[in-house]
């Protein structure tokens, strides 16, 4: 029995239909090495799309497993409560240089989805030891991700991984998000004045009283498809959150560490949330870890005498686990002596005018939307009209099939095809990554 064989008797792999896999294969990879992965034959793959979005400085760098080799010899981990160690106090240290202002305790986990259900968790006890124990609800945008534990998908409001669910999950209030591709409002992005924040003032007029938070991905929605929205919205929502005592919940996951440009999406709008959850580029796409950072004045709710019942009872076995913050202390090593945020920059840039110029003009192409080096390409059947293909004929699908046999791994959104590369890839292979998707868009939709 071969490796793929014996991956398909054991493995049950995610957000997949197996019975898929009787046409395309698992592809059995054996090594990578900057943006690229190779499978046991030796075929190439350029990541574009990051491995799911974590791998923020390339496949095996260097600087990064070497600093890990180090730590293994060391320490692998060691239970967090009562106890710490140097790699986490360390990178603590380090993000507080760079995290949005007034962000200063951080709560440690294992996965973005963690993350997620912390601060929900959080969010809610802060409420309730404050005086607000009406507030026990949470407000989300439609067509919103953060994960897939049931709280998590319960402020996620995508019925494609919580339908079924539903009973299962929290009564939420879900608000009409930002569309800016198909604006009701006949806006566009660079010009809007959000006019579509009227729907976040109506559902907060009506019932702020009962919020205890609002969770956003901040300007980049990755599961809907990458939509991007103007950073006047979170302004504007940081504002009403304030106003109505509704704890503002950023779900950085996906956003952080220079993905759209800079540091934090937040950083566009110039304004704080009261929580953010970070995860995926953390530890470069090396470990699982995830850290849910909060401020003091939050903190300081449940600081008291034991017997009081205000602690924070929530944990995780590989909270802080030495390996994941060693790897993450590697990538603010080279983020910041590399200039990597500054350097992507040009090449996002570079990377946006390519695909304009190979894809733009495309009669099934309906936008090519942009931040940072994220791009994403609405595939649609008519232009003018924005209509889109039938998700039966699953059009994204059938393009990533086509790239991959030439060595590229576009891993659809439905009707959206996407680059979210690592920061560090090089003009040559944006060239050859715009090449190999144009020619596959072109052989399955002309």
């Amino acid at each position: 029995m071969n490796l793929v064989e014996k991956d398909l008797r054991y493995i049950w792999h995610p957000c997949s239909q197996m019975k898929d896999y009787e046409e395309l294969k698992p592809i059995i990879i054996d090594h990578g090495k900057g943006v690229y992965l190779y499978d046991k034959a030796g075929k190439e793959y350029i990541d574009i799309v990051s491995s799911w979005w974590c791998n923020l400085l390339g496949h095996c760098n260097p600087k990064i497993n070497n600093a890990i080799k180090l730590q293994l010899d060391k320490l692998e981990h060691v239970i967090f409560a009562n106890f710490s160690h140097e790699p986490a106090i360390n990178l603590c240290e380090k993000l507080m240089e760079i995290i949005p202002p007034g962000l200063t305790k951080f709560n440690f986990s294992d996965n973005g989805s963690a993350a997620v259900e912390c601060a929900l968790k959080m969010s809610f006890q802060y409420q309730y030891q404050t005086g607000h124990a009406r507030k026990t609800k949470f407000m989300c945008l439609t067509e919103g991700y953060h994960g897939e534990t049931i709280g998590a998908l319960s402020v996620g409001s995508m019925d494609l991984y919580a339908r079924i669910y539903k009973p299962m999950l929290m009564d939420t209030i879900p608000v009409q998000a930002p569309d800016c591709y198909r604006c009701p409002y006949g806006k566009c992005r660079s010009d809007c004045k959000t006019e579509c924040f009227e729907h976040v003032e109506k559902a907060f007029a009506e019932q702020a009283d009962e919020i205890c938070a609002m969770i956003v991905e901040p300007l980049l929605q990755g599961g809907a498809g990458m939509r991007i929205y103007p950073a006047i919205y979170l302004k504007k929502l940081r504002k009403l959150c304030d106003e109505y005592q509704v704890i503002l919940i950023a779900d950085e996951i996906a956003t952080g560490f220079g993905r759209t440009g800079k540091m934090f999406a937040f950083d566009h709008a110039e304004v704080s949330p009261d929580i953010m959850c970070v995860s995926k580029g953390l530890t470069g796409g090396y470990l699982p870890m995830a850290i849910t950072i909060t401020t003091d004045e939050i903190f300081d709710a449940f600081y008291a005498d034991y017997n009081e019942g205000k602690a924070f009872m929530h944990s995780h076995t590989y909270s802080g686990n030495p390996l994941g913050c060693t790897a993450a202390l590697a990538v603010q090593e080279l983020l910041r002596k590399d200039h990597i945020l500054e350097k992507a920059a040009v090449r996002a840039e570079y990377l946006h005018h390519k695909l304009n110029e190979a894809l733009l003009e495309h009669s099934h192409i309906g936008e090519i939307r942009h931040i940072g080096l994220v791009n994403a390409m609405e595939l649609v059947i008519d232009k003018n009209t924005k209509q889109e293909y039938d998700s039966k004929l699953r059009i994204g699908y059938q393009i990533y099939k086509n790239a991959l046999e030439k060595g590229l791994i576009l891993r659809p959104l439905g009707n959206v095809l996407y680059f979210n590369p690592p920061l560090t890839i090089n003009e040559e292979e944006i060239d050859k990554a715009v090449s190999i998707c144009t020619e596959s868009i072109k052989e399955v939709i002309g």
